[in-house]
């Protein structure tokens, strides 16, 4: 989970282009991994899958699609104070996350490079992909005098580690309910162009394929592991790391209602259309999906989202810290219910399904 970053007002972002990031519990972290495991990985199960994807990323159909046009170069002082702050914070996060991805990509390829040359170059492409992003991202930063030191980050973020199997679901999800968010985004803005009030936007059909890709080499990765699939376990992974997502993304988006609200969309149904179709996705690759449909599932992820808003109103309050513990703990209490009866709802399984038509 992530908490939002402070909202400066737009004085402050003119007198500090140096955006410094707080890492809290929702902000996107760095991570770590077991690369020895990695290079050990037998991939015979999906060489022939992973080989043509590799293929592809060489291809590089999008090396030309991320070069700032003329509809960049104009000033952006018309924007309110709102949308200006909702977007900036918006930019910053997804920056810190794309950054994120091509930091392990990268540190993945560089120790798998002897040992493991397949998996070495797709990971070296898809680091590729990833500092594309984060740097186009930055660019559009930089229109609203603000900018990331990612120099910085790199030596002074905490970094998390996950073992590999961990990194392999929740990589996989997180690609493709980025390509989720991407897609509905550039469809919705299709049909409402009143509401494009950045160039950004129009980058987003060819950057949701970036997405989409890197989440068809995590799934080949996973399958070609039956301990990631073919078990009890597996079973029960798939649907905590979907919960986990799930509920990350109820909750940011939640926090940044008002920046879906400046194009034109309701956060709440931006938020479920995601988790459906991600959840649907999900179903290709994991053994078991949660059942999204289950009349309490999204009425509960709402109410986490809402105590998560609640959470941010306290800690920014100026009342003692054990008062704001005390004030913070039925909250949690009642978010890590929620969760767990979510967790509880008998899921589906997704390889009873696997070759039906749905």
């Amino acid at each position: 989970m992530v908490n939002t970053l402070s909202k400066p007002a737009k004085e402050e972002l003119k007198s500090n282009p140096q955006a410094l990031i707080q890492e809290t519990i929702l902000t996107p972290r760095f991570y770590t991994t077991d690369f020895e495991v990695a290079a050990n990985l037998d991939l015979s199960l999906q060489e022939t899958a992973l080989k043509a994807m590799l293929e592809e990323m060489r291809t590089d159909y999008n090396r030309h699609h991320f070069v700032r046009d003329e509809a960049f170069e104009q000033t952006w002082e018309h924007l309110d104070e709102q949308t200006r702050n909702c977007f900036i914070d918006y930019l910053e996060r997804s920056c810190v996350s794309e950054f994120s991805g091509f930091l392990l990509f990268k540190e993945l390829s560089r120790s798998l490079k002897q040992r493991n040359p397949l998996l070495a170059e797709i990971f070296h492409l898809m680091a590729r992909d990833e500092a594309r992003h984060a740097g186009f991202l930055n660019k559009a930063m930089g229109d609203f005098n603000r900018s990331l030191d990612l120099a910085r980050l790199t030596k002074t973020r905490t970094y998390t580690f996950f073992p590999l199997e961990w990194v392999i679901y929740t990589v996989y999800l997180s690609e493709k309910i980025g390509y989720w968010r991407y897609i509905i985004i550039y469809r919705h803005l299709e049909k409402h162009p009143e509401h494009q009030f950045y160039p950004l936007f129009r980058y987003f059909e060819s950057w949701c394929q970036d997405e989409n890709r890197h989440g068809d080499i995590f799934k080949a990765l996973l399958r070609s592991q039956p301990k990631l699939w073919n078990n009890w376990k597996a079973r029960l992974w798939s649907r905590f790391f979907l919960l986990s997502v799930f509920a990350t993304h109820s909750l940011t988006v939640q926090e940044r209602a008002g920046f879906y609200h400046s194009l034109g969309l309701d956060a709440t149904e931006f938020d479920e259309q995601v988790i459906r179709q991600t959840n649907e996705t999900a179903a290709r690759a994991f053994p078991a999906v949660l059942n999204v449909d289950h009349p309490e599932f999204f009425p509960r992820m709402q109410r986490c989202a809402k105590r998560n808003l609640k959470l941010k109103a306290i800690s920014e309050n100026n009342f003692p810290k054990v008062v704001k513990f005390l004030q913070k703990l039925p909250l949690l209490g009642g978010i890590f219910w929620d969760l767990f009866r979510l967790y509880l709802i008998k899921p589906i399984d997704a390889e009873a399904l696997r070759g039906t038509v749905r």
